[in-house]
């Protein structure tokens, strides 16, 4: 079998066809449950709700932390499980390298669907805007060398992976959830997408079990000591409002190693395009809070994959047709920081 650096520099092909050949996995646990959340009661009657939904599985020697995913907005654990194109996700990648692997849906979403807090589902005809905002192109057009598969079939799959609140989004209640879920499962590297970018960061600085963040393309959310916050960003969907918090908390991110990691067709200048706008100022955004955090004697890293000669990456780099790729850059980085 070919090494999984030497895959990376394979064409998607060859990836592909190596990531169907690969050996079994022997998995020494796996289950699933739920923590967290709290309890409705009138009389004798009672709703359980808010809770988060977790599957794991434990590998054979397993190394010293486990991978927690998080997914990002109108999303559930299915972002890291088997990509739109039927290849291995990150869940399983990270198994064969002897990570355990905790997949969550966090309160209010998918398997965590029962809220404590009435809200109406309606449906919205809004494929194209999620196309855009994802960075796979300008709906119905793809962009040029997108690492993503044309095939009609493939895009019907990543459109059907998209799951409402069930609830009104609350922050304070996802954070509490993945909370409850680091209190059970002690310290971990956790493993955050857009949204949940930004409640990574909260989530830091709530519970000392987190021991690493990555974060791919994170969104928003981020928290400067008070007094040396950036000015709002304007985007063409709105203002960018940084955080602030007090430096004593602040320094917590400094404690950490941090890396983020950005894709491809962002844009260096005001667009018209919603879509594609709202991560030029994201990404500006996580590069001031970088530098902030580092200032102060942190380890915080910002990925631009371009910048590495890794190009075509959408907003889910991690379900690419060269995630392999993306994934053994994440290797390394544990690998680096001592975390594996």
């Amino acid at each position: 079998m070919l090494s999984l650096i030497g895959l990376a520099l394979l064409g998607t092909d060859a990836m592909a066809a190596e990531n169907t050949a690969f050996e079994p996995i022997i998995i020494a646990e796996q289950g699933s449950f739920a923590v967290g959340g709290t309890v409705l009661q009138q009389g004798e009657a009672s709703l359980h709700g808010d809770h988060l939904y977790a599957f794991y599985q434990k590998p054979v020697d397993a190394r010293k932390y486990p991978l927690v995913f998080w997914h990002g907005a109108d999303q559930t654990a299915k972002t890291w499980e088997t990509t739109p194109d039927g290849r291995e996700g990150f869940q399983t990648l990270f198994l064969r390298w002897g990570y355990s692997v905790y997949l969550l849906d966090q309160p209010r979403r998918g398997r965590a669907g029962r809220s404590t807090v009435e809200m109406k589902i309606e449906p919205y005809l809004n494929d194209a805007m999620w196309f855009d905002i994802f960075r796979v192109g300008t709906w119905p057009n793809y962009f040029d060398g997108v690492q993503f598969s044309k095939d009609p079939a493939v895009l019907d799959q990543y459109l059907r992976s998209i799951s409402p609140n069930t609830g009104p989004f609350d922050r304070d209640v996802a954070v509490a959830g993945v909370s409850a879920l680091l209190d059970k499962i002690g310290p971990s590297i956790l493993v955050t997408h857009s949204q949940s970018g930004g409640l990574g960061w909260m989530e830091a600085l709530k519970n000392s079990n987190v021991r690493a963040i990555v974060s791919y393309e994170p969104g928003e959310g981020y928290i400067f000591p008070e007094g040396e916050a950036p000015e709002p960003m304007p985007a063409s969907d709105g203002m960018l409002f940084p955080k602030t918090t007090a430096m004593e908390e602040f320094l917590k991110f400094t404690t950490i190693p941090i890396v983020m990691y950005y894709g491809d067709n962002i844009p260096s200048q005001p667009l018209s395009n919603p879509g594609h706008d709202t991560w030029r100022v994201r990404f500006e955004m996580a590069k001031i809070w970088a530098n902030t955090v580092n200032k102060h004697g942190g380890d915080a890293i910002v990925v631009h994959l371009p910048d590495l000669g890794i190009r075509g990456n959408t907003h889910f780099p991690f379900s690419d047709l060269n995630n392999l790729k993306i994934a053994d850059l994440m290797k390394q980085f544990l690998t680096e920081k001592s975390l594996d």
